[in-house]
Parts: structure tokens; C-alpha cells; sequence
């Protein structure tokens, strides 16, 4: 089976591919003070769990947007899985086009998706990312990747206001509120931080749509996805499992 990893700067996502079939996922918390041992332990178990063996793992692909988790991990594989890893940067885009000043500055991530949506609807696109950061990518119709935009994660923004005004409380950004006007201060936060992304994704996207050749379908991922769909105008699908795909893919594509 095909390890795919995702190792992003909160979150690390995990998959097994039994060809097309994406057989078992996990999100565990990226933790770049683990030893490559600790990760065993972890990895095995999560595996356990699930009734699979390590030794059930032909090969294993990374993209990764932490730099210390690299050592670590590629440990990992040599010594637990018996081989390196493939890791995906500007060079494994596996034939699309990074029209980037320098491709090298194109995290893994961006890449991954890029890919994986591209081949899903085979259309220009725009792909949002909600993780740490919120990432806006922009797809040609060709196929090329044309860049994008970065802005601060949803949690980062508000776990800011919290730590910044003494005032406000700490809320849960998990769902919207009822009503834009809040009745009280939770429900004031949670409209203007969940209903505020809403408006910076729909004039994100409506700003990049005017610098595209087509009209682009906008697609997104990520773990607030399917909140931030329910509130924005723009999105039209939704894609959790878009990261891992995209592994999978140009695992194919490059082996």
C-alpha cells in the first residue's frame, strides 16, 4: 500500500492507498520535537488500530511545509518502512507548469492541491486551503499553475484578537452564528471572525477571477472547509480529501 503524508505547520494528515482506494486517513498534531522512534510508536499504533501492519506499506510520499519534520521523518522510513521517502516540491509537479518568479518558493501543499484538483475537474480553478494559513491558488485552464495568495488562518486570527484584547473571551470557531449583528460578545466574535473570512474569500476570489483567462470553478479544502462553504458565496465544492489525492497522484505520475 501507498503511505501519503501532509505534514503542515498545526496538523499532520495521513492516508493509505490500496490503489485508487484511499483505505484509512488520520489527522494527528505536528509535533517537530518527536524523534523518529516517537513516530513509530505513534504511526504503529494508528496502524493497529486499523488492523493494518507496517509491512503492508510498499512506498511512502511527503510534501512538507515544516523543515524539521524532514529528518525526521525520512528517518522514519529508512529505518521502520526500509526505504526513503518521495518528497514533493517544485521538481515532482509531475508535468504542470509553476509559473511562480521562483517554483521553489511554492509550498508542497500548494503544489499537491493544485495537482489533484486539476486532475479532478480538468478546468481553470481556484483552490483555498484553510489550514494555519488560508492559501488562495489559482489554476489555468492549460493546467499551469499561476500562483496565488496567503493570508492568515482563521484559528491564527482569532486566537490574535484573544491574546490581544484583554477583554474578549477565547470562543470556539466551529460554527456560525444565527446572525450577523451578535446579540452578545461570543456571538459578536463569532460574526465578525467567521462571517469576516467569508467576505475576505468572496472578495479574494472575485479579485482573482478578474485576473483569470476563464472563469474558474473554486474548490476548497482543509479543515474548515466545510464551515467556510456553508458562509461564502463563492465556494462551490468542497474537497477533504484533496491533499491526499494529490499525493497519490503524482506518486503514479512520477514512479
Amino acid at each position: 500500500m501507498l503511505f501519503v503524508i501532509d505534514v503542515g505547520n498545526t496538523n499532520m494528515v495521513m492516508g493509505l492507498y490500496d490503489g485508487e482506494r484511499l483505505v484509512q486517513d488520520w489527522r494527528i498534531r505536528t509535533e517537530r520535537n518527536t524523534t523518529e522512534d516517537e513516530f513509530n510508536l505513534l504511526v504503529s499504533g494508528l496502524f493497529g488500530g486499523s488492523g493494518i501492519r507496517l509491512s503492508e506499506v510498499t512506498a511512502t510520499i511527503i510534501s512538507n511545509v515544516v523543515p524539521p519534520m524532514g529528518s525526521i521523518l525520512d528517518a522514519f522510513c529508512r529505518k521502520y518502512l526500509s526505504r526513503a521517502p518521495l518528497w514533493v516540491d517544485a521538481r515532482t509537479s509531475a508535468g504542470m507548469p509553476i509559473l511562480y518568479s521562483n517554483p521553489k518558493e511554492v509550498g508542497a501543499d500548494r503544489i499537491v492541491n493544485a495537482v489533484a484538483a486539476y486532475a479532478k475537474y480538468g478546468a481553470g480553478l481556484i483552490v483555498i486551503d484553510f489550514g494555519t494559513a488560508t492559501t488562495f491558488d489559482a489554476i489555468s485552464e492549460r493546467g499551469e499553475y499561476l500562483g496565488g495568495a496567503i493570508s492568515p488562518g482563521i484559528r491564527i486570527a482569532a486566537e490574535a484578537l484573544f491574546m490581544k484584547a484583554s477583554k474578549l473571551p477565547r470562543v470556539d470557531i466551529i460554527q456560525a452564528p444565527d446572525h450577523v449583528i451578535g446579540k452578545d460578545t461570543i456571538g459578536s466574535i463569532q460574526s465578525g471572525v467567521i462571517f469576516g473570512y467569508a467576505g475576505l474569500v468572496d472578495g479574494m476570489v472575485r479579485r482573482m477571477r478578474r485576473e483569470m483567462d476563464s472563469p474558474p470553478k473554486v474548490i476548497a479544502t482543509g479543515g474548515l472547509a466545510p464551515l467556510m462553504s456553508d458562509v461564502a458565496e463563492t465556494i462551490e465544492a468542497v474537497e477533504p480529501d484533496l491533499t491526499l489525492e494529490g499525493l497519490r497522484i503524482l506518486y503514479e505520475r512520477i514512479s
